[in-house]
């Protein structure tokens, strides 16, 4: 991106950001059946408004997030992809049920995992939390491509975009604040045995 703004310029929109990155809340939640450590690769869906291919602001939403996949080990991939991610930006306020639960770092790293089969008595039980968010929401969804079920939900309230380069800006620093409540890389990455490239054939 080529920055053309003067020195002033410049300056109101690194103070107006930071301003909305304080104001910012971010939360997340997951499914306790997510196979988080099998997760390998990744896929966006598409659709109209902000998830449309032709949206300015939609496509720095998705290069915010395909960097953070890519720092954190995954890989896109359009030929059966592990993961689906979905997003949308919410205008106003808005009801949102979340849940209590525990550290989701925590949860992956300790081999946590639910499945089918899992007997009643052993599940861990989802304590809903009803969340009140303002001044606009941007949603990152992570959905299970195997099961269809979603896995992961990260949230930013207090997002408010404005029109131009800033809104880009603030979408991109939006994700990344989602993103730090996904801090799981995938196995091996970090011992450099993820050596699956990218594929994007049908």
């Amino acid at each position: 991106m080529k920055w053309t703004f003067t020195l002033a310029a410049g300056l109101s929109l690194l103070l107006s950001g930071c301003l909305m990155s304080r104001e910012a809340r971010v939360e997340s939640d997951y499914s306790y059946a997510g196979q988080f450590r099998r997760y390998r690769t990744y896929e966006f869906i598409s659709g109209d408004g902000l998830n449309s291919d032709t949206s300015r602001l939609g496509g720095a939403v998705r290069d915010a997030i395909r960097t953070r996949m890519k720092v954190q080990g995954y890989h896109a991939s359009r030929r059966r992809p592990d993961l689906l991610v979905n997003f949308r930006l919410f205008e106003g306020d808005m009801h949102f049920r979340g849940y209590a639960q525990d550290d989701f770092t925590t949860w992956v790293k300790n081999g946590n995992s639910e499945e089918d089969n899992t007997p009643k008595e052993d599940r861990k039980g989802y304590q809903p939390v009803r969340l009140l968010l303002s001044e606009g929401t941007l949603l990152v969804t992570l959905i299970d491509n195997r099961t269809n079920r979603a896995v992961w939900n990260g949230y930013a309230s207090g997002v408010s975009v404005p029109s131009g380069p800033q809104g880009e800006v603030v979408l991109r620093r939006s994700v990344r604040s989602i993103f730090d409540q996904y801090h799981i890389f995938t196995a091996g990455y970090l011992n450099g045995q993820n050596n699956a490239g990218t594929d994007y054939e049908d």
